[in-house]
């Protein structure tokens, strides 16, 4: 897999997009730090790699929010608590 910093990316994206089908994916980093994956894709696979990503992504939120809930010790709350915990973060984005 291939790593390019954002300057590269301006400064030679016509290349990097020739280049991309054959790399399959690209990463894209700042200040040395991975911010962005290019992933080739075609009309026929748009919707279905979207669904992938979109899934992938959901899977590591539930992992990361299993993982915080263990370390603040609310591994084994029960369903009123879960509950109580989903109105106060409601409430707060209310206001």
């Amino acid at each position: 897999m291939r790593f390019l910093s954002v300057r590269d990316l301006r400064g030679r994206s016509g290349e990097v997009w020739r280049e991309l089908p054959l790399e399959k994916e690209m990463v894209i980093t700042s200040n040395g730090r991975p911010v962005a994956i290019l992933s080739s894709i075609d009309e026929k696979n748009f919707e279905q790699s979207l669904a992938s990503i979109r899934q992938s992504r959901a899977a590591s939120a539930v992992a990361a929010l299993q993982r915080r809930s263990v370390e603040e010790g609310r591994g084994g709350i029960g369903l009123d608590e879960i509950d109580a915990e989903i109105a106060t973060v409601r409430d707060g984005h209310r206001e």
